[in-house]
């Protein structure tokens, strides 16, 4: 062995027996109270307050809060939470809409030391009762309009049930129900002072998001201190945040902690824009009064943008950026949306990455390539998030990557300080999840000889046709070109002669007519024949919350039809 090796091999010897003092660089050089803090995003909050203190924070109906109000009741309510007995660890679920004490829950229920566990508001009784009775919640905060589904819920638990804290929204005339203890009285009973503190270690959890469950019971994805911080800052950095920024909650904050932007947008000392629902007139009056200049949300979204009616619109002369996720838009959409005012960005993610981790990073020489080479490029997920240390396409059985000729299939894997804990309380899923050194996304994608990757399907989603592989994504997309289709999904249903064939569920845009035969010819025009859907289904698509389109159910349909 020579000395090199000799000594490369001593350091990798050192270091995994935990020996630190192998390097002359740690020697008398401890981490200190005065270099070292756990990276965490509720400082950014202080931060805001101590810079700019009178600025509006909050906008909600007339409603408006300044940065010195908004952190004075963020600590207020991680008082109150001590106070009423939540300890270290303890778990706050919220089952709250896109308004003010959402955003106070990202900051007052971590700083309390406790563990933010935000509720998809969509879920029925029995989903909210798994959830409940799974994560042992101690407390939940909940809107004043969702308390009767609460109420059913905590029937169906098997657990001690949770203390309740209803918010009643009085710019929205919600009335109480009177179900558990009043928000505010709450709030104002804690102290506006609470010396909270920071986290003994950012690998501490700071939030518990649930996944959709569309296979069987929902996961607990845990996110820690460091991952939500590093997000926060990565989204600064990739949708290019600065003042004045306007932040329009059209993205629900329970779905994973809206993207992180309850924490980014704070170090800008930006302004969030509640909104209780989704609607155009909403949105659009929101975005011409205030000035809007950012939102995010699934294509579902844009169509509500695209179809309003005249009189839900409102004029504006500014740039306004939106961020989607989910299927790449199609080029028609893109144009539209440029055409009405919006720039619009793809990113891609999953629970687990704590939201957006891939962006499609534009490059300004693609602004010259004709329409449908543009549109190619803006169909690609992309590349990672600076805070986001490996992102490839692995074939999973060997764990090798695989070439990057945009034609070789392979699971898009990610690995870094933005993957969340894993699961609570289900170790065999972490496990599974991690196995070779990277998260599993369970996406299959290619790899671009640019490095660009570019999502084919998910792995359950692949329909296999005679022995050939049909990636449903790449029958959406030549479906999505006609231009009757508003929202498409296709899936496998079972064949005798094929094993499976592809099917298609097709919603029409609003005022437009098509025939299934129409639909097929217009897949064979642009499509091997073989992967052209047998049948088409006209109906509205079942659609989550977030407006991803829920295949699950659509298989369980074409299954039973």
């Amino acid at each position: 062995m020579s000395e090199t090796e000799n000594h490369r091999d001593g350091r990798a010897s050192a270091a995994q027996a935990g020996g630190a003092a192998a390097s002359p660089f740690d020697q008398g050089l401890e981490r200190r109270e005065a270099n070292f803090q756990p990276l965490t995003p509720l400082s950014q909050l202080a931060r805001a307050a101590e810079v700019f203190p009178e600025r509006t924070a909050i906008i909600h109906g007339d409603e408006r809060t300044d940065y010195a109000t908004f952190y004075a009741r963020s600590r207020r309510l991680a008082s109150a939470l001590r106070r009423a007995g939540v300890r270290k660890g303890d778990v706050v679920s919220a089952l709250l809409l896109n308004t003010p004490p959402m955003l106070e829950a990202h900051y007052g229920v971590p700083m309390s030391g406790a563990v933010l566990n935000a509720i998809n508001t969509r879920l029925d009784a029995a989903g909210i009762a798994f959830i409940l009775d799974h994560c042992h919640a101690r407390i939940v905060l909940v809107d004043a309009e969702l308390a009767p589904v609460l109420a059913d819920a905590l029937g169906h638990m098997v657990m001690p049930k949770p203390q309740v804290i209803e918010y009643v929204d009085r710019t929205a005339g919600i009335a109480t129900t009177h179900m558990g203890v009043d928000y505010e009285h709450f709030v104002a009973e804690g102290d506006p002072g609470f010396a909270w503190e920071m986290p003994g270690d950012e690998w501490d959890a700071i939030s518990l998001n649930y996944t959709s469950g569309t296979t069987g019971d929902p996961k607990g994805v845990v996110y820690h201190h460091r991952g939500a911080a590093l997000l926060a800052m990565g989204n600064i950095v990739h949708a290019a945040l600065a003042e004045p920024l306007v932040y329009l909650w059209t993205l629900p904050m329970f779905h994973c902690n809206g993207w992180c932007f309850p924490w980014s947008v704070s170090v800008v000392g930006g302004t969030h824009v509640c909104l209780r629902q989704v609607r155009a007139e909403p949105i659009y009056r929101a975005i011409a009064e205030h000035r809007v200049n950012m939102l995010c949300g699934a294509p579902i979204v844009m169509q509500i943008l695209l179809n309003a009616a005249e009189d839900e619109r409102a004029p504006f002369d500014h740039r306004v950026r939106f961020w989607t996720a989910a299927a790449p838009p199609p080029e028609a959409v893109l144009a539209a949306m440029a055409d009405a005012g919006f720039e619009v960005t793809h990113v891609y993610g999953l629970t687990e990455v704590y939201g957006p981790a891939v962006v499609n990073e534009w490059k300004a020489e693609w602004d010259a390539l004709p329409g449908p080479a543009r549109a190619a490029r803006k169909a690609r997920q992309g590349v990672r998030y600076g805070v986001l240390d490996g992102l490839d396409v692995l074939d999973p059985a060997t764990m090798e990557p695989v070439p990057a000729d945009g034609e070789t299939l392979g699971e898009v894997m990610f690995r870094g300080n933005v993957v969340s804990k894993g699961y609570f309380r289900n170790p065999e899923a972490t496990e599974k999840a991690f196995a070779g050194g990277w998260f599993h996304s369970g996406d299959l994608a290619v790899k671009h000889p640019d490095g660009y990757i570019q999502l084919k399907d998910r792995s359950k989603d692949i329909i296999i046709s005679g022995g050939e592989n049909i990636s449903s994504i790449e029958v959406e997309d030549v479906l999505y070109k006609h231009p009757a289709v508003g929202f498409v999904a296709v899936v496998a249903k079972p064949d005798e002669k094929w094993g499976e064939t592809p099917l298609a569920y097709v919603e029409l845009r609003p005022g437009r007519q098509a025939t299934a035969a129409e639909i097929i010819a217009f897949a064979r025009e642009n499509l091997a024949h073989f992967k052209c859907p047998r049948e088409v289904v006209f109906c509205e698509l079942p659609k989550t919350s977030t407006g991803k389109i829920q295949k699950f159910e659509l298989r369980r349909m074409a299954r039973e039809s």
